[in-house]
């Protein structure tokens, strides 16, 4: 039977309650929740709740990431760019950080294309999780993506396919693992190897180079909530090998609202500008 938060009026067949009582975040149990993701975020830049999704949501969240794989949109070519999300600066060297070219590639669900009924959308359309990031993050507000096909995607990683090391635009990112790889697929990141005032360049040349002491290894398996400050953290989804596709779910906020993708970046993700009226049945 569909686990559907609108029949049930809970979230307590998607979420380990008993573990991470997100729905009573004012109890001594939900300020405890909040204190020790906030104690996580300053020592590691990331916060992972394991065994997040309940035995059954996270069976039937597979089986709905399966059954959307082949929706994935994947370019004929891996995208390039540069670490910091720019074009080259040409007021720094060639050989400078800011001018290496780095390359991604990865087939993406967009959220148009993610019936209402799938875990990770009765998820990420839940209010409650907005709270409890709000409530983690100590802001103000947090807000969902008002972009039809970024709010929340499911990115499908085929043998050759990565993330190279970068900077996010954006605070943070969340995330949910799905199915890993047979190997490779690793997250690695270098936590807050720069700051506002310290972009740190020497470090950040050191990890393009290879020299594993600044990494570390983020320990993802399906069904754990991650929450990961990449602003100043760079990181990276090392090469997946094998056959066995790596399916992780992001889901989109942003600390204003309204946020939208532009139709350059629509395109290149989802192959496509416009979001579908209706999503497709499973």
């Amino acid at each position: 039977m569909a686990l559907d938060l609108a029949e049930a009026g809970s979230i307590a067949g998607i979420v380990n309650l008993s573990s991470y009582p997100l729905d009573r975040l004012d109890s001594p149990a939900g300020k405890a929740l909040i204190e020790r993701c906030r104690a996580m975020l300053a020592v590691d830049g990331a916060c992972l709740l394991p065994g997040f999704l309940t035995e059954a949501a996270l069976t039937r969240a597979i089986d709905e990431a399966k059954a959307l794989e082949s929706r994935a949109y994947r370019k004929p070519a891996p995208s390039t760019g540069t670490a910091y999300i720019a074009a080259p600066d040409a007021s720094y060297p060639p050989d400078h950080p800011r001018n290496r070219i780095m390359s991604a590639l990865a087939g993406v669900v967009g959220l148009d294309q993610i019936p209402k009924s799938c875990v990770v959308r009765q998820l990420y359309e839940w209010d409650g999780l907005l709270d409890f990031l709000i409530a983690v993050l100590d802001r103000q507000s947090v807000y969902r993506y008002a972009d039809p096909m970024g709010g929340l995607n499911v990115t499908v990683m085929r043998r050759g396919d990565h993330d190279s090391w970068h900077f996010d635009q954006t605070d943070f990112v969340l995330s949910m693992l799905l199915r890993p790889s047979e190997r490779g697929g690793d997250f690695e990141y270098s936590p807050n190897i720069r700051t506002a005032e310290d972009e740190n360049y020497d470090a950040v040349r050191a990890v393009f180079d290879g020299d594993r002491r600044l990494i570390r290894r983020l320990d993802l398996q399906p069904g754990t909530f991650a929450l990961f400050l990449g602003r100043n953290s760079l990181h990276r989804v090392s090469p997946v090998e094998g056959e066995t596709p790596r399916i992780i779910t992001l889901f989109g906020y942003d600390a204003k609202p309204g946020t939208m993708s532009s139709e350059r970046l629509r395109l290149g993700r989802y192959g496509r500008t416009e979001p579908l009226p209706v999503p497709p049945d499973l």
